[in-house]
């Protein structure tokens, strides 16, 4: 079996160390109001209802499919017990 490989470790620690040094000696500087990232935009209340319209019949379904699936075995445990 071969060894594992120390590359990434050795390779994170010189990344670690150069980030450690260049903290120490100069200070991050702002980024301009040109390349900050803009503000989340929230979505809206009425994109929610729209997009997931269909759950509540899928929901329904499969309420129907489990409770049937569940009077059958509760009728076969009768008829087989």
């Amino acid at each position: 079996m071969t060894k594992k490989s120390r590359r990434a470790k050795s390779k994170h620690r010189v990344t670690a160390a150069r980030l450690a040094a260049g903290k120490s000696s100069q200070q991050p500087m702002p980024l301009p109001t040109d390349l900050q990232s803009p503000a989340r935009v929230s979505p809206k209340a009425q994109d929610s209802p729209s997009r997931y319209e269909y759950v509540i019949p899928e929901v329904n379904r499969i309420g129907i499919i489990a409770g049937a699936i569940i009077l059958v075995l509760i009728i076969l445990s009768f008829v087989l017990g």
